[in-house]
């Protein structure tokens, strides 16, 4: 299969989760989705993050953004470690979490670490996850891939904040700078002209005839 990248059709596959049997594709429906990936259930980095998913579910949902997990324990531990995640951060972890004992969504998305990265995430040669996201659009495409090594917890504000900046330039030709947070000033998207730039947005700055800074309407400032 050939890797995935950045506009791929994100793969669908079934699997069993927390919340019952589910068809990727179907899942995601007309939503966004964030797929991401933990190396194993009862260990303490993952603990913390699935906490924090569960204590942005509102913000998600804003944002009209399906979240799954998958770890590589079957249900029944499955169910175990989320009484842990909702008891140590005092949440209510109502997304699905994908039981994937054989790896195979896992080999599917690529998210199988190795000896020569990390020999402490593959034990008796059997490979757990690293900590994969990919964020899919309503007509399936990946949008964003994340790859952090096992050590390391993600930053689910900067998730947030990437997709903020996605749905944003689906909705207005922009980009969005270093450190944009939503409400900021926006880069005018290169394929568009400065007199016609200056139609769309209340306030357009050329700092660079390449570089034009943009302030958004109000119905997407916010």
């Amino acid at each position: 299969m050939a890797p995935l990248r950045l506009g791929s059709v994100a793969p669908d596959f079934d699997a069993e989760t927390t919340t019952g049997p589910i068809s990727f594709h179907e899942f995601v429906g007309d939503s966004w989705a964030v797929l991401f990936s933990h190396p194993a259930d009862f260990t303490p980095v993952c603990t913390t993050e699935l906490g924090e998913v569960a204590k942005l579910a509102p913000e998600f949902a804003k944002r009209n953004v399906k979240v799954i997990g998958l770890s590589t324990n079957d249900l029944n531990d499955h169910d175990k470690w989320v009484d842990d995640i909702n008891e140590v951060n005092n949440v209510n972890v109502a997304f699905p979490i994908i039981a994937d004992k054989d790896r195979r969504v896992a080999a599917l998305y690529d998210m199988l670490d190795s000896v020569e990265h990390d020999p402490s995430n593959v034990v008796n040669g059997i490979p757990f996850t690293v900590r994969s996201v990919f964020v899919v659009d309503p007509t399936k495409k990946i949008r964003l891939i994340l790859t952090y090594p096992a050590s390391c917890g993600r930053n689910f504000d900067e998730l947030l904040r990437a997709i903020d900046s996605l749905q944003l330039s689906d909705r207005q030709p922009i980009a969005t700078p270093a450190n944009w947070r939503p409400g900021d000033e926006v880069i005018v998207h290169v394929s568009v002209p400065t007199d016609k730039a200056k139609e769309i947005f209340p306030q357009v700055k050329e700092a660079l005839p390449y570089l034009r800074f943009a302030t958004l309407p109000k119905e997407d400032a916010e």
